[in-house]
């Protein structure tokens, strides 16, 4: 059973706060502050740190154009941002009837709630503790996390689309400024915890925005066609 969440507002100067303000993520009845991403703790820490900001950006960012301009859209948006109608959207200086087609479809596809958002967040925290050469979470985040998604297997986090395992060290190697681990989706205009994973770069980047099982039928038809083995 999924446990009960504090959920008291905590408070942000961000200029969105009136859409969705930030909630305390910690279990309902906790001592200390409130804390939106409690099972982060560890992650945050040191070495990890960027580890923690991939999986809060991924989670609840927008992916966008290299860099803001009127015609490529905004480089990265809250997610939850995306849902309001383009009329409000302009109030934040985000004119989509400027932008070309392809960049409003993509930000519309990237929309997903705060709920969404925040599962999404745990779910990956959770697979990270269970790729091979992780660290060991400590006790209270372990029971958080399980108490989410179930018990974790170390060595058990694979890459979603090619199914080989996914070292955690891959977080700390990069090819031309790019990590080679990204978060991937079953379905890319789908972005709700049943539908996140981890794969490896190449792999995101072969699948596109195909779902998995067009991905898969894609490659099985050029197997036949040019009769592989």
């Amino acid at each position: 059973m999924t446990p009960q969440l504090c959920l008291e507002r905590i408070p942000s100067r961000s200029i969105y706060e009136h859409i969705q303000p930030r909630l305390c993520q910690c279990i309902q009845g906790h001592t200390g502050a409130h804390q939106e991403f409690p099972y982060l703790a560890q992650l945050n820490q040191g070495v990890y740190k960027p580890i923690a900001n991939k999986i809060k950006r991924d989670a609840t960012m927008t992916t966008g154009a290299a860099w803001k301009s009127k015609e490529a859209g905004p480089n990265r948006i809250l997610r939850w941002v995306m849902l309001l109608p383009d009329e409000e959207l302009e109030q934040y200086d985000i004119v989509m009837r400027a932008l070309k087609p392809q960049v409003v479809a993509k930000l519309r596809e990237k929309a997903a709630s705060y709920e969404s958002c925040m599962a999404v967040a745990k779910k990956l925290t959770w697979l990270v503790y269970q790729m091979p050469g992780a660290p060991l979470p400590p006790p209270e985040i372990t029971s958080y996390l399980e108490a989410h998604f179930g018990p974790m297997q170390s060595d058990s986090t694979t890459c979603m689309v090619c199914h080989l395992p996914l070292p955690f060290e891959l977080f700390f190697k990069a090819a031309r400024g790019k990590a080679e681990i990204e978060t991937g989706h079953r379905n890319p205009r789908l972005h709700d915890v049943d539908n996140v994973g981890f794969a490896h770069r190449e792999c995101n980047i072969a699948q596109g925005n195909k779902t998995l099982p067009e991905f898969y039928l894609w490659i099985r038809d050029i197997l036949q066609r040019v009769d592989a083995p």
